[in-house]
């Protein structure tokens, strides 16, 4: 039951940074890069094929790659081991 509620909690706050990313390319005040980034991230935690997507796009760039990894890890510390 922690799990699911983990996970479910997990998805809601990734899709709500997606929205607000979406929202902050059309608005100025809001840096919507970053809103996406994040919840590419925190979605990649429990989504195989999005965690896939953004290792290959990633691996042409190794400092943005070296990031990407130390994110995912940082992410995999606060909230565990996804199962």
């Amino acid at each position: 039951m922690l799990k699911q509620t983990k996970r479910a909690i997990v998805l809601i706050v990734g899709a709500l940074f997606v929205l607000l990313g979406i929202a902050g390319l059309f608005l100025p005040f809001l840096q919507g890069i970053l809103f996406l980034i994040i919840g590419a991230l925190l979605l990649s935690a429990y989504s195989p094929t999005l965690r896939e997507w953004i290792q290959i796009r990633t691996r042409r760039y190794p400092k943005v790659h070296y990031w990407v990894l130390r994110a995912e890890a940082w992410i995999e510390r606060i909230i565990g081991k996804p199962e």
